[in-house]
């Protein structure tokens, strides 16, 4: 099974983004009452947005299941007060249950959290609980920095944090690090303030002792883990000047990174640098990037042509593909034992078509 543990509805019907410009329109207005109402999106509409999309790209490339969040970059969390944002994410995440309810073989959920800069992480608990206990979404996207690129937040160290964090260890869900939208010019969304963000995240996990405090604590630091991977040997010597545990200790059980890298060198280079035990894949399809390399003739978000030009050892590759997400996301297991995909005829299939239990190679598209 091919695990893809990075997938935004980027693709949601019309009818989502227009009740949020009418959200935030209605925000300007003092005498309002705020009201959550109601999105009208039918099951027709949801198939359709999919089909020539997400499930295309999961067929065309040889994936089996996604892990599937609201749109990163329309959590917007700066935007609005803390009722607004959890009407907000309410909506979106209630989309993504219906995906997962209408496709429980492809996509499996993990929800938007409802944000605010000012306000105590504490206020998303509430909403976590909803989608991992009644919506059964699997973990969680958390944005070290609501305010949308000025970076007015605590690190994800302090213990402003913490009470979201042992809601999530009582759940047994991991975050995914992601910030949204940038409302800072000096910061292009998808191209600087995301890697900022990717590379902040791991220099504060760096440099205090979070996972002393919360050893079971997970955490995926998408896009390749930012700047971090290339200057590897700048962290390890940060970490020694500042008699910090060496690098592989301090991710070994709670820092994980994804695939979610557009070139065959980036994905060479992390995979020589980050222990294939905290490497899970990812593609962030349909996401940041969508067009055709020049230089290939293929998508640059088909990371899984990447990892499968790779000359690993088949237990290294089962791990980026399945295992390390099945253990970064227990949750899964359950859901996927549930599954058709799961069934021993189904993985007994898998194995015989690749010879040797290695991934199946991608079609093209």
């Amino acid at each position: 099974m091919i695990i893809d543990c990075h997938g935004h509805y980027t693709t949601a019907p019309k009818a989502l983004q227009t009740w949020r410009e009418a959200q935030i329109a209605a925000l300007a207005d003092p005498a309002r009452v705020a009201t959550k109402g109601s999105v009208g999106i039918s099951d027709d509409e949801i198939r359709e947005s999919l089909e020539h999309a997400q499930l295309k790209l999961q067929r065309e490339r040889g994936t089996d299941v996604t892990i599937f969040s609201p749109r990163a970059s329309a959590m917007a969390h700066h935007v609005g007060d803390a009722t607004a944002s959890l009407h907000w994410s309410q909506h979106c995440n209630d989309l993504i249950h219906r995906v997962c309810t209408l496709y429980p073989d492809n996509f499996v959920g993990v929800c938007q959290l409802p944000q605010t800069p000012g306000v105590p992480p504490a206020n998303c608990i509430g909403e976590l609980e909803r989608c991992v206990s009644e919506l059964g979404f699997i973990g969680c996207n958390l944005n070290p920095d609501p305010s949308g690129g000025h970076w007015t937040a605590p690190p994800l160290t302090d213990r402003h944090w913490y009470p979201l964090y042992e809601k999530m260890i009582d759940l047994d869900v991991p975050a995914m690090v992601h910030v949204s939208s940038s409302c800072n010019p000096n910061f292009h969304a998808t191209g600087a303030h995301y890697i900022n963000a990717d590379t902040t995240a791991f220099m504060q996990f760096l440099t205090a002792d979070l996972f002393k405090d919360f050893p079971s604590l997970r955490f995926i630091i998408p896009h390749g883990g930012g700047a971090v991977p290339y200057h590897w040997g700048r962290y390890r010597g940060l970490a020694q000047d500042m008699k910090r545990p060496p690098l592989g200790d301090l991710i070994r059980h709670n820092v994980f990174f994804d695939t979610c890298v557009y070139h065959l060198p980036g994905i060479e280079l992390l995979l020589k640098i980050v222990p294939a035990d905290n490497i899970l894949f990812g593609s962030e399809m349909v996401g940041a990037v969508r067009g055709i390399d020049p230089e290939t003739g293929h998508y640059f978000d088909d990371t899984k042509r990447y990892v499968d030009a790779l000359k690993l050892s088949d237990q290294d590759r089962r791990k980026i593909f399945e295992s390390n997400a099945r253990k970064v996301y227990p949750r899964i297991n359950d859901r996927l034992r549930r599954s058709v995909l799961d069934t021993p005829e189904r993985v007994g299939a898998r194995a015989s078509a690749s010879g040797d239990g290695a991934p199946r190679e991608s079609k093209e598209r």
